[in-house]
């Protein structure tokens, strides 16, 4: 059975957990395959909210296993503490595979990149400071550590050795900071935290393959978004990582062969956190009411993000990108209190009319969007189980999206709630 792959079309925050934990019920593996503890899924069931940032979705469904791929990194002190939370509310953890190849966070990798954003004063990223891309960059310079060196003692400690005499040359000569102490990062990881990860530590490859082999149904689950890729998005105001469907494939060792379907999230309106051009910002009483009624703060950090219109260029730009068969639009239900809305069909820039994303970001930097304005619905959308169920208005926003993006609408989220959406397939 071919593989399902979910990804974010924007700059994340589309609600991808909720997409995630609909499409699990029918799922046998559940397979985080990029990103870190920066990235937050929020999942609401029965009244209940569960704010996720290392599990992947699946952990809620007792049929499915949740998986951690090769492609994350990992701070085992976060899982841990994760897996905790979840068993004191009676989710079970058990379940739990984590890829021995996946890539620790260590703490200098917190001291790197706090130091690092500090020094880059008005022209930092924004970023978490979770540690996350000086993973990343220990991994791609061969210096990184693994989730299966908490196995074996005296690689950890060899490993250890070599790199934290480099870091802490670094942090004192570089950023005057005080240097962290081998034996204290050793006791942690090795006393306190390996005892509790080995018994998830597995071979995640074979296990998804397996799975797929059987005939079984494995969905492939980003964290970030398209527009914050590494390679393909608004860089330097990126992640680290890979979150699109290309990434799903080196993350977890499936090929491209594998994967059938692919679904985008894309949220009726657009938001970002931290720095980076967004050509549909607004601002004021509407950006307020965006941020209020989508309760638009982050799931780990608290930030308040910057919301803007719905930009069809970008969703045209994620379509190709990311081979998207269909898209699960959410928050429509935030529109409802609108009398008009707008979506974004083109960007104007030194007299040119553009209808892609432009590839040199100064460009991008100084495009003015062109709207298209279409009727608001003013109608509480959250008791809405189909298509009918809709206000005319709501509907013909939705078959604007389809119709710009040149793929169909599967979902459309109507509210937090697990069972909240409405599905066009059936339509």
């Amino acid at each position: 059975m071919p593989a399902t792959v979910v990804v974010g079309t924007q700059w994340g925050d589309e609600g991808k957990g909720k997409l995630t934990d609909l499409l699990a019920k029918d799922m046998r593996l559940v397979v985080r395959y990029q990103g870190g503890h920066n990235a937050g899924h929020t999942i609401v069931v029965g009244g209940e909210s569960f704010a996720l940032q290392l599990i992947p979705s699946g952990v809620l469904y007792s049929h499915t296993t949740p998986v951690i791929g090769n492609g994350v990194v990992v701070d085992p002190a976060v899982l841990v503490a994760e897996c905790d939370a979840l068993e004191a509310r009676g989710v079970d953890t058990s379940r739990l595979v984590v890829s021995g190849n996946a890539h620790l966070i260590m703490p200098y990798h917190y001291e790197m990149d706090r130091a690092t954003e500090r020094s880059l004063g008005k022209n930092k990223l924004g970023t978490t400071k979770r540690g996350i891309g000086p993973a990343y960059a220990d991994k791609a310079a061969r210096v990184g550590i693994r989730v299966q060196d908490l196995l074996d003692e005296k690689i950890f400690r060899q490993k250890l050795d070599v790199v934290l005499r480099e870091k802490n040359a670094i942090l004192a000569k570089v950023f005057n900071r005080l240097a962290l102490d081998f034996e204290e990062i050793a006791h942690l990881y090795l006393d306190e935290l390996a005892p509790r990860v080995a018994p998830m530590i597995g071979d995640t490859v074979s296990l998804i393959h397996e799975a797929l082999d059987a005939g079984e149904h494995v969905m492939l689950e980003g964290a970030q978004a398209t527009f914050l890729d590494l390679d393909h998005g608004t860089y330097p105001y990126v992640t680290s990582s890979n979150p699109t469907a290309g990434g799903a494939c080196v993350g977890t060792g499936v090929g491209p062969r594998d994967i059938s379907r692919v679904v985008g999230i894309a949220k009726a309106y657009v938001t970002r956190v931290g720095a980076g051009p967004f050509p549909t910002e607004v601002d004021g009483e509407l950006a307020d009411l965006l941020v209020e009624r989508g309760h638009e703060f982050g799931t780990n950090t608290g930030r308040r993000r910057r919301p803007g219109w719905l930009d069809l260029v970008m969703l045209r730009q994620a379509v190709r990108i990311n081979s998207i068969s269909e898209i699960a639009v959410t928050k429509l239900d935030v529109l409802s209190a609108l009398p008009t809305v707008k979506v974004c069909v083109g960007y104007e820039a030194d007299g040119e009319r553009l209808q892609r994303v432009p590839y040199h970001q100064s460009v991008l930097h100084r495009v003015t969007p062109v709207y298209e304005e279409l009727p608001g619905w003013q109608e509480d959308l959250s008791a809405a189980t189909s298509v009918g169920d809709l206000p005319r208005a709501a509907r013909d926003y939705v078959e604007c999206i389809a119709r710009h993006a040149g793929v169909p609408v599967s979902y459309v989220g109507v509210g937090p709630g697990r069972e909240q959406y409405v599905s066009f397939a059936a339509a």
